[in-house]
């Protein structure tokens, strides 16, 4: 938990999850300031992710790439009683975890055999660094050596009951639900990162959470392997969400 009296939120979230959402859901709160990503530029700048994300050229122009100078503004940063900073557990690389006594922290999970046809359609064949399902199982060993308080959700449970686990959530974080955390307007948000364009269409086409539906495709099969890989994990986070 911070020092002083602003809760600052850190999402921690794999690619193609009900994240955008959980942002427009905070930021309907008069109480609150969302950030999108903001370690983004980081992880472009130091991975090999910059070759094949869509964007990056213009993310790396645009955006602070030094991760301590991030963090530095997170902690800093009191424009509103409650920063929510949306965030992709493996934008983290090797950047000093430190900080994160300092933070409320939420891991966003989602079954992977819904999740991985649907980041496929963007980025191709990704792999386990593309997906952080074993980015978040690390993480949470880092929280738990350091005594670092964190919770799980996962977005099957989020959409199937949106009210009940928000209102969990908000019980965790020690601030009040707000009813209005439910609905948004179907439109884009200043506060939407410039790759929004790539990721975004379907939150700004919706007006709350939408309900859970199972994928009906078939799952491809160059995937399976990651699947399998990925499923080791999710298995452990799905058992620790709010429900």
């Amino acid at each position: 938990m911070s020092k002083d009296s602003i809760a600052r939120i850190a999402l921690w979230s794999g690619p193609r999850n009900i994240s955008t959402a959980l942002m427009y859901s905070f930021a309907q709160r008069e109480d609150t300031k969302v950030f999108d990503e903001p370690l983004y530029g980081y992880y472009l700048k130091n991975s090999t992710a910059k070759e094949y994300h869509p964007g990056s050229d213009e993310v790396l122009k645009t955006m602070q790439t030094d991760g301590q100078k991030v963090v530095d503004f997170m902690l800093a940063n009191s424009e509103k009683p409650i920063l929510f900073f949306k965030n992709m557990t493996h934008h983290l690389l090797d950047l000093d975890r430190s900080f994160m006594k300092d933070m409320i922290h939420v891991i966003l999970t989602r079954d992977p055999r819904d999740m991985l046809p649907s980041f496929d359609k963007v980025i191709k064949n990704p792999s386990m660094e593309d997906v952080g399902y074993q980015s978040h199982i690390e993480l949470i060993d880092y929280f738990e050596a350091n005594t670092i308080k964190y919770v799980v959700l996962d977005a099957k449970k989020v959409l199937e009951n949106p009210r009940n686990v928000l209102k969990q959530l908000c019980e965790f974080i020690n601030i009040p639900f707000d009813e209005r955390m439910l609905k948004w307007k179907p439109q884009q948000r200043p506060e939407d990162g410039i790759w929004a364009k790539y990721w975004y269409k379907s939150v700004h086409n919706s007006s709350g959470f939408e309900k859970y539906k199972p994928k009906t495709e078939p799952f491809p099969e160059r995937l399976n392997s990651l699947l399998e890989s990925c499923q080791l994990y999710y298995r452990k986070l799905s058992e620790m969400a709010l429900s």
